[in-house]
């Protein structure tokens, strides 16, 4: 059975990494090269380009292949180039929600549009994480982060929906929590011909401690977060079980969960959405109204409420770019015989 030796020894060149403790961008490393390594492909035609940022880092210097690492926000336009030219690649592109979705949103909905072969794999860590904890267009209403410490006051964005919406042929979404999954899903994407876009929601330990508002030692906060992911996603198309219900607090958590006493197995949750929540086991239908009656209790939302989606968004077979040069470049030649 292979181990994280075996991945690190054939695929890795620069160890230790750049990575904070407890980043989730080690974790995206492993999956992709488990999935490059069950697909079996050849290193030498493999291209991962990245931008600027904490997921610049995840093959650039560490992946034992050709690494472009480009200008911030730059990262598509410059695989863009490389794959016109050499449409044989693997062109992989590494790059966060503030380079990708933020300065590089231009380049990234146009490259969906034109459905070019390219391989996104976009981290997600809701803020602009190496520069200092920023907002990013992905950054919750009412999050705080260093510009916005009353809370952030837009709306982010749904990246997924938004490159589906831009034309990418195959677009799928999960978190650093899902590894098999996102295994699968970075193996999916790579045969899939076209654009091909997986989102992942990852654990950024550094800045997530005050967007989320969490307590406690800083080496606490990765497993705090995963459970958080865990937590706060639904997978799409798989049935989930309606037996619990959160309870969001007023004011203090502890003092909501003193008051629910008696009425369930209770305990203190994190929740992206809704911060740290009761969760109490039983029947919405049977508890919501009990709930709602507590002074404590601000909001309460079943076990599908207000969750992040997860999974495959879209797949398709439209014409792809490089496709489409050929045929544009060998009509032209044929007309100049």
């Amino acid at each position: 059975m292979k181990n994280l030796f075996y991945y690190r020894d054939k695929y890795v060149r620069s160890q230790p990494t750049a990575f904070c403790p407890g980043c989730g961008g080690g974790i995206i490393l492993n999956c992709f090269l488990r999935a490059i390594d069950d697909l079996g492909l050849d290193q030498d035609k493999i291209l991962a380009v990245s931008g600027i940022g904490c997921t610049a880092w995840i093959p650039s210097p560490s992946f034992k292949g050709d690494t472009l690492h480009t200008t911030h926000g730059r990262a598509i336009a410059f695989a863009t180039g490389a794959k016109a030219y050499n449409p044989d690649l693997t062109t992989v592109i590494f790059t966060g929600d503030g380079d990708g979705a933020g300065i590089g949103g231009n380049h990234l909905i146009h490259a969906a549009r034109r459905n070019i072969d390219l391989k996104v794999i976009l981290v997600n860590n809701m803020s602009y994480a190496m520069t200092g904890g920023q907002i990013a267009p992905t950054t919750m209403h009412g999050e705080t982060t260093v510009t916005s410490p009353y809370g952030n006051p837009e709306f982010p964005f749904d990246i997924t929906q938004l490159v589906k919406a831009a034309g990418a042929s195959y677009v799928a979404k999960w978190s650093t929590y899902h590894v098999i999954e996102l295994t699968n899903a970075i193996k999916e994407a790579i045969q899939h011909k076209g654009f091909s876009f997986i989102e992942v929601l990852s654990q950024c330990p550094t800045q997530q401690r005050r967007i989320f508002n969490l307590k406690g030692p800083l080496d606490s906060l990765p497993p705090r977060i995963l459970d958080m992911f865990m937590e706060s996603t639904v997978i799409r198309n798989r049935a989930q079980k309606m037996d619990y219900v959160y309870a969001v607090p007023s004011k203090n958590v502890n003092d909501t969960l003193k008051s629910v006493q008696g009425m369930g197995e209770a305990s203190i949750v994190d929740h992206m959405g809704f911060g740290q929540v009761v969760k109490l086991m039983g029947y919405p239908d049977s508890l919501r109204s009990r709930l709602e009656k507590l002074e404590g209790v601000k909001y309460v939302a079943n076990s599908v409420e207000s969750k992040i989606e997860l999974g495959l968004f879209e797949k398709n077979n439209r014409p792809e770019l490089t496709d489409s040069l050929r045929d544009i470049i060998r009509r032209a030649q044929e007309a100049e015989q």
